[in-house]
């Protein structure tokens, strides 16, 4: 069995059980460039493919496994839903799987997805928040459950970290430079003191960072 099927097997027996804790994490995943850009000015960010490596992926796949909910803000939203359930590779597999949440300030009445499949039914099942981003994620943090997950652009992720909410911080850094671009730290008002408590590189030359506060 490969080390990314035995992942997959390991995650697929283990899903729905419940992290008792009293509150859940906040866990934000992202990849960044050297000089501190997650995409370029368009918002495209095809330079993560350059750098990866089965390792880098398997090592991203595993912490995927244990998130009970992964949210994002509504273009990522959209741009996933339209990709995703009908992808295929071991990430299909948790982006597919595990319950969706749409963050989006402009309201989102109707996802307009067909579920032809379990897979599209996972999309056009997410939920959708428009309320006050802050009091909306201790809502869910206070929750039972597994590890919240945030992914997405720019935007939502600056959103998300002036919320002061976040617990983990992933940060995938690629041996990109790109001189201009759109960060995410850009909006913090205060130092943040941080703790490292991973790092690990991989053969592409990427190097995962995890922070914790």
């Amino acid at each position: 069995m490969s080390h990314l099927a035995a992942f997959i097997r390991r995650w697929r027996l283990s899903f729905g059980k419940l992290n008792l804790s009293t509150m859940r994490k906040l866990i934000m995943k992202m990849s960044i460039t050297i000089d501190g850009f997650v995409a370029d000015l368009n918002g495209k960010a095809d330079w993560i493919f350059r750098s990866s490596d089965e390792t880098s992926r398997a090592w991203s796949l595993e912490r995927s496994y244990d998130a009970g909910l992964i949210i994002m803000g509504r273009k990522s939203f959209e741009s996933m839903s339209s990709y995703w359930p009908t992808a295929a590779g071991p990430f299909a597999v948790p982006m597919n799987k595990i319950p969706k949440g749409v963050f989006t300030r402009g309201g989102y009445k109707e996802i307009n997805i067909q579920p032809e499949s379990a897979a599209a039914a996972s999309w056009a099942e997410a939920k959708i928040f428009n309320g006050d981003l802050a009091k909306e994620i201790k809502e869910l943090k206070s929750q039972e459950g597994k590890s919240i997950l945030a992914l997405g652009g720019a935007g939502f992720m600056r959103s998300l970290i002036a919320t002061g909410l976040i617990d983990e911080y992933h940060l995938n850094t690629h041996p990109v430079v790109l001189g201009t671009g759109l960060p995410i730290f850009n909006g913090v008002e205060h130092p943040m003191d941080l703790k490292l408590v991973e790092t690990k590189s991989f053969p592409g030359g990427i190097v995962a960072h995890v922070y914790s506060k």
